[in-house]
């Protein structure tokens, strides 16, 4: 279990990054959604030893990862939203060579580990290719290959299919939902649909607030029956919509707007039921924390 308690950041010049953010984090695949520039980034280099907070603490199995940073990163696996390689280096030296720096010192240790990262994340073919002819998808999954070295028990994973096309992020979607299951793995994002596909519980912040922590499913059962549709002939019927209804978000459908709003009833003539999904869910929390 990850326990976080109070963490607070304030960057130069007043902007308040984080505000006292609480978590319980268990074992498996966890969820931080955000919009971007919600915070996600700063808790996330908090716990990764690279950001000092203001207050708060975070702790796995007794490991305080604010102030024991050394021992902190023997157990960590990182993947950051900029993950930078050689170019000219083919993987498998990259790879060994990071292998080395975290401390795997015996050599036919180090290559059986090497050689099943490589398989693990179907870079084997291409472990001789220079890193800067990878797709964007692969540099991604060697990210997670060197995430994985040396049996790290927390897993940080920021923003990692952003920019991929379907397919790559499918095969990388697939490889994180095999590596969840023993350790505690944060993926931080703003696709939402990566959360519901992957993660057993989650988290929704913005600007620096936590609005929402739980099970996807619980989540989505509070919302059953209470989700409404109808398309909006007009931009001026989407306009009266938006300023007389609890409206959750507007979505393009053939060239018209559909229009989802929140009600414990039909909200009028036109509408029907709909149901609810993590989009839903996601937009009806920012949508409150930005009337407050």
């Amino acid at each position: 279990m990850l326990t976080i308690r109070g963490l607070s950041k304030t960057y130069a010049g007043g902007v308040l990054a984080l505000r006292g953010i609480s978590l319980d984090i268990p074992t498996g695949m966890f969820g931080l959604v955000g919009p971007n520039g919600a915070g996600k980034s700063t808790l996330m280099k908090i716990l990764a030893t690279l950001l000092e907070p203001d207050e708060g603490t975070a702790q796995l199995d007794g490991l305080n990862l604010v102030s024991q940073k050394d021992e902190t990163r023997k157990i960590l696996g990182y993947l950051p939203q900029e993950f930078g390689v050689y170019p000219k280096m083919p993987a498998i030296d990259l790879l060994e060579h990071l292998a080395v720096m975290k401390g795997i010192t015996n050599g036919k240790e180090r290559k059986e580990i090497v050689e099943s990262l490589l398989h693990q994340t179907n870079l084997w073919d291409s472990r001789k290719k220079a890193l800067g002819g990878y797709s964007g998808g692969m540099k991604q999954r060697f990210g997670i290959a060197q995430a994985l070295l040396a049996n790290p028990k927390l897993i940080i994973v920021d923003e990692p299919t952003a920019g991929l096309d379907p397919a790559e992020r499918n095969r990388f979607l697939n490889l994180l939902s095999g590596i969840g299951r023993n350790v505690v793995v944060i993926l931080s994002t703003h696709i939402v649909e990566d959360v519901r596909e992957l993660c057993s519980r989650m988290a929704i912040i913005s600007q620096g607030q936590l609005l929402l922590e739980g099970k996807p499913s619980e989540a989505l059962e509070n919302l059953h029956g209470h989700v409404w549709k109808k398309i909006a002939a007009t931009d001026g019927e989407r306009e009266v919509l938006e300023k007389s209804m609890n409206v959750i978000s507007t979505h393009l459908m053939g060239g018209l707007h559909e229009v989802r709003v929140y009600a414990e009833a039909s909200p009028g003539e036109g509408f029907e039921n709909a149901e609810a999904d993590l989009e839903d869910v996601y937009f009806l929390n920012l949508g409150k924390a930005e009337r407050n």
